[in-house]
C-alpha cells in the first residue's frame, strides 16, 4: 500500500515539476487557469508524509528520554474561502498516521524501557494562506494558523498504565503551525507541494496512577508536547 502511494506521489510530483519547469523558463508562458483562484470558494485534496517527534520539559535534570520517528502519510481535504487578492482563509482537515518510540534509558528490563507510541490522528488545521504575485504559472505562498487534533488511539480511557505497559495521552491537543509553498497551475488543475512545522503548545502526557507508587516513565516529566514537519502535495 504504502508503495503504490509513493509511485502515485512520484508520478504527480513529476508532472507537476515538468510544468514548474516550463513555467520558470518559458519565454512566453500560456498562463493556465487564469481565474481559477479568483473564485470565492474552492476546493481540494491533499496527500503527503509526516515526521512527528516529542517535545520533553523535566521537572529535574536526568537522562532525556530518547525518541526514534518514523514516517507516516497524510491524506485529507482542502476548503479555500478567497478573502482578497493575496490572503485566503484554509480548513485542511484530514487523517494523520504515525508512530513514534519511547526509549527510557534507565530501566533495567527491555520491556520496562521501550514504549511504543502508535498516532491515528483527526486533524483540524485553519490557516490564513498569503500569496505572492503570480509570476507566469507560479505562485509562491506563506501559510500559518491554528490546530486542533483528535487522537484516536490515545489509551485515555484506559484504567491501565504504564505499570502494566500501557503508555497513555490525552485525545485533544492545540498547535500552532508555519510553512510555506508554491501553486503551479498546469492546463486542467493547481499543484501545490507544501512543507510546515507543527509545534503543540498543550501538555498531552496522562500521568500514571499515583496509587500504584511513583512512576520513573511519567513522574520526571513537566510537559510533553509534540511537534512535526508536514509535507503535504494538494491538488485542486
Amino acid at each position: 500500500m504504502k508503495k503504490t502511494v509513493v509511485l502515485i506521489l512520484l508520478v504527480l510530483t513529476t508532472k507537476g515539476y515538468s510544468q514548474f519547469t516550463k513555467s520558470m523558463f518559458s519565454k512566453d508562458p500560456i498562463i493556465n487557469l487564469e481565474n481559477w483562484q479568483k473564485q470565492r470558494v474552492y476546493f481540494g485534496y491533499y496527500l503527503g508524509f509526516n515526521s512527528f517527534d516529542f517535545k520533553f520539559d523535566y521537572k529535574n535534570p536526568g537522562q532525556d528520554i530518547q525518541v526514534k520517528k518514523t514516517t507516516g502519510f497524510n491524506v485529507g481535504v482542502v476548503a479555500d474561502l478567497r478573502l482578497q487578492e493575496y490572503i485566503n482563509l484554509r480548513f485542511e482537515p484530514g487523517l494523520y498516521y504515525t508512530k513514534r518510540d519511547l526509549y527510557y534509558p534507565n530501566m533495567p528490563l527491555q520491556k520496562d524501557y521501550l514504549r511504543e507510541v502508535n498516532s491515528t490522528y483527526i486533524h483540524f488545521p485553519l490557516l490564513l494562506k498569503f500569496s505572492s504575485l503570480r509570476t507566469g504559472n507560479i505562485r509562491p505562498y506563506l501559510v500559518g494558523g491554528m490546530s486542533t487534533t483528535l487522537n484516536l488511539s490515545s489509551n485515555s480511557k484506559s484504567q491501565d498504565d504504564n505499570n502494566e505497559g500501557k503508555f497513555r495521552v490525552k485525545p485533544w491537543t492545540a498547535a500552532y503551525e508555519l510553512g510555506f509553498g508554491i501553486d503551479i497551475f498546469s492546463e486542467y488543475f493547481i499543484f501545490s507541494p507544501s512543507i510546515r512545522g507543527m509545534f503543540g503548545i498543550t501538555d498531552e502526557l496522562i500521568r500514571d496512577n499515583p496509587a500504584k507508587g511513583p512512576s520513573p516513565w511519567t513522574d520526571n516529566i513537566d510537559s510533553m508536547k509534540s511537534r512535526a514537519i508536514l509535507i503535504n502535495f494538494t491538488f485542486h
